[in-house]
């Protein structure tokens, strides 16, 4: 029996060019923060060879803005993996600036072979890495 997914953590490193006009970081950089982590948590629970041989791209993100952030926050991602169909991933992340929600996103994620670029499905061993059992 599987658990609920096990969150990734992934700090954010905010950078002068992410602040826009109003002082403030620019909505874009969410996107980029997003993609960031998502990827960052594939990286840290899938098997090597499986890293090396499939890739992932965006197919949706749908971000609710709740709060700014400003050059100096300290902001964490956390990215949930909520469940994984056929080739596609369905994630959650939430980015906070210690317990302030900054932004909730929800994506989904089309995985491609390394090779054909075509889309490609998890074994399910490489898939139960990323739900612990009980």
């Amino acid at each position: 029996m599987t658990t609920a997914p096990a969150p990734h953590y992934f700090p954010i490193g905010i950078d002068p060019a992410d602040i826009d006009f109003m002082g403030h970081v620019n909505n874009a950089s969410y996107l980029k923060w997003v993609q960031a982590a998502v990827i960052s948590h594939w990286q840290r629970l899938a098997p090597p060879e499986a890293v090396a041989e499939h890739l992932w791209v965006a197919l949706k993100h749908e971000i609710t803005y709740r709060k700014p952030a400003f050059l100096d926050d300290d902001v964490i991602a956390t990215v949930l993996l909520e469940k994984v169909q056929g080739a596609r991933a369905f994630y959650a992340t939430i980015i906070k600036r210690g317990e302030d929600v900054l932004a909730e996103v929800k994506s989904s994620w089309c995985c491609l072979d390394a090779e054909t670029l075509r889309p490609a499905r998890l074994a399910r061993e490489v898939v139960e890495r990323f739900f612990p059992k009980d």
